[in-house]
């Protein structure tokens, strides 16, 4: 329910109208983004594409806008505030190993 998103963002501390975060659903809902449920007396809102996808599309933009296309330079910029768990940068350490297996065994397979 648009409360609920209201709350959420009065709880982080922004200040936000009521109606700013009912126009944002709407405009959501118009772009695909959430689908809302009319069926009872408070509109119900639930997300039309799953986290990752979402969080994918906008790294992929991001990418593009600010790094110019370089992903190496999001994660080297990204890494370099420190603000890494060790559990974190052996998740990404694996991330990388299976990257350049993955890598190899296709340069292997266009040899061969």
């Amino acid at each position: 329910m648009v409360r609920d998103v209201h709350e959420v963002f009065s709880q982080t501390g922004r200040s936000v109208a009521y109606t700013t975060v009912l126009k944002l659903l709407q405009i959501m809902t118009e772009k695909g983004l959430v689908y809302r449920d009319v069926s009872g007396r408070a509109h119900l809102y639930r997300s039309a594409v799953p986290r990752p996808h979402t969080q994918k599309q906008l790294v992929d933009d991001l990418v593009e806008r600010a790094f110019g296309g370089a992903a190496a330079q999001l994660v080297l910029h990204a890494l370099s505030g420190g603000k890494s768990s060790p559990e974190e940068l052996n998740e990404i350490r694996g991330l990388l190993d299976k990257l350049e297996r993955d890598a190899a065994a296709k340069a292997q397979k266009s040899d061969g």
